[in-house]
């Protein structure tokens, strides 16, 4: 029997996988931040805005290993650690841009859907 759809099952879960990193919202925020250059983890939490701490590591943790970002320390006292974006990182800017710019254009769009959606199912 011929499957419904031509992709393989392990295609999807690959690309379900790497969605899932640079889908959410914490990713596109860092990843458009780390676009203007290396920052430390406090000017880069500055910087995003309403993230905490635990999250922020969470995220830089992943980006770092799915190979998005790099993490330098130097040897200072006290220590500084840079977080910059790698070739890869540098590559995902394009459609994190280009979603990030699609949302800021259609913001109200959305909006009005959900209050229609919203009037007619309350």
């Amino acid at each position: 029997m011929l499957p419904r759809h031509p992709h393989r099952t392990e295609d999807c879960r690959a690309i379900s996988e790497i969605l899932q990193r640079v889908g959410d919202k914490w990713t596109v925020l860092v990843v458009g931040k780390l676009g203007d250059g290396p920052l430390r983890f406090n000017e880069l939490r500055s910087a995003v805005g309403g993230i905490s701490q635990k999250m922020l590591t969470t995220t830089l943790r992943g980006l770092e290993r799915d190979g998005f970002v790099t993490r330098t320390v130097f040897p200072t006292i006290p220590p500084r650690v840079d977080y910059e974006l790698t070739d890869l990182g540098y590559e995902l800017l394009v459609p994190v841009g280009a979603l990030g710019e699609w949302a800021r254009k259609n913001t109200e769009r959305v909006k009005a859907a959900r209050a229609r959606f919203d009037g007619l199912h309350a």
